[in-house]
């Protein structure tokens, strides 16, 4: 699987059948955050192109090389919203010939809440299910594997970081402003989340939130995937205005933050706390699996004789 996603690309290689788990036996990544190299009028310039072309090169190199039998392809929000982005994947098949499928921000939501809702089963009841990436922020909740509400916001933390954020600390003008736009723009979908029923459970998947609960204590990635780990809105609450003071050099030196995100902290953790408090959500639980897993297990399931 290749997915080209806003902060990533990733190719992921899985030793794959239907009723297994998508556990990677393989995988290859480039921080090549998208979201970085719009230009002014908000297309993906070429640098970024010649990068993404070489990687996937080099990734079908690698599935080759490893027996992989199949490469599925997709795209999310950075390219979705590139005012080029369907020349960027015109190109792409020209050089490579691979096609990428660019997936609806409902797509997301709805392939991630297929991860999350097999990774903690049924009698999780109804989940709520968060995910913030570099493009946007997506919603779902359901009691089902398909959710009864799914909804993709332009929140993602680089965009929020690159259109809103000023200054390194960021300015106390640019963090009331993100914070302002981030709680209006989840505000609008709250009520239509709420109606389909109150969740059991709610749940978080995504780098950001993995990386917000190991700041705020959560157990590091080393001790494995099936290790609790939750997120409270108190910690949060505590946590923001702190990355909000702290310089990208700072944040980085934090538990569990890579050097190439930590200029989006502060983006991804004030939406977060906006999700929280608007949903009033205490505590979150963090998921391993999300979007790339549940776009796996939709097509293991294709497999089913």
């Amino acid at each position: 699987m290749l997915d080209l996603g806003s902060n990533t690309v990733h190719l992921l290689l899985v030793d794959a059948h239907h009723g297994a788990a998508p556990v990677p036996a393989s995988k290859l990544k480039m921080p090549l955050r998208i979201s970085e190299h719009l230009t002014d009028d908000g297309c993906i310039d070429d640098a970024a192109v010649q990068q993404l072309i070489a990687f996937i090169i080099r990734g079908q190199e690698l599935a080759e090389d490893l027996g992989a039998t199949e490469i599925m392809a997709f795209a999310t929000s950075a390219i979705r919203g590139a005012r080029n982005g369907e020349q960027v994947l015109d190109q792409v098949r020209r050089d490579t010939g691979l096609d990428v499928a660019v997936l609806s921000g409902e797509d997301e939501a709805r392939m991630t809440f297929l991860a999350v809702r097999r990774w903690f089963g049924w009698s999780s009841g109804r989940i709520l299910a968060l995910d913030i990436g570099g493009g946007s922020l997506e919603l779902a909740s359901g009691t089902d594997e398909e959710p009864d509400a799914a909804v993709s916001l332009p929140l993602g933390a680089g965009r929020l970081t690159r259109d809103l954020l000023v200054g390194d600390p960021p300015t106390p003008e640019s963090v009331r402003e993100l914070r302002r736009h981030a709680r209006a723009s989840i505000a609008e979908v709250v009520g239509r989340i709420r109606r389909v029923g109150e969740p059991r459970m709610a749940v978080a998947s995504s780098k950001t939130f993995k990386q917000l609960a190991r700041i705020c204590g959560a157990a590091a990635a080393s001790e494995g995937i099936h290790t609790p780990r939750v997120l409270t809105a108190v910690d949060l609450r505590d946590v923001v205005p702190r990355l909000a003071a702290m310089s990208t050099q700072e944040r980085a030196a934090l538990p569990g933050v890579s050097e190439g995100r930590s200029a989006q902290m502060v983006a991804g953790a004030i939406v977060a706390e906006a999700a929280m408090d608007l949903f009033e959500i205490e505590e979150l639980v963090v998921c391993p699996w999300a979007l790339r897993e549940g776009i796996i297990l939709q097509r293991l399931d294709g497999m089913a004789p």
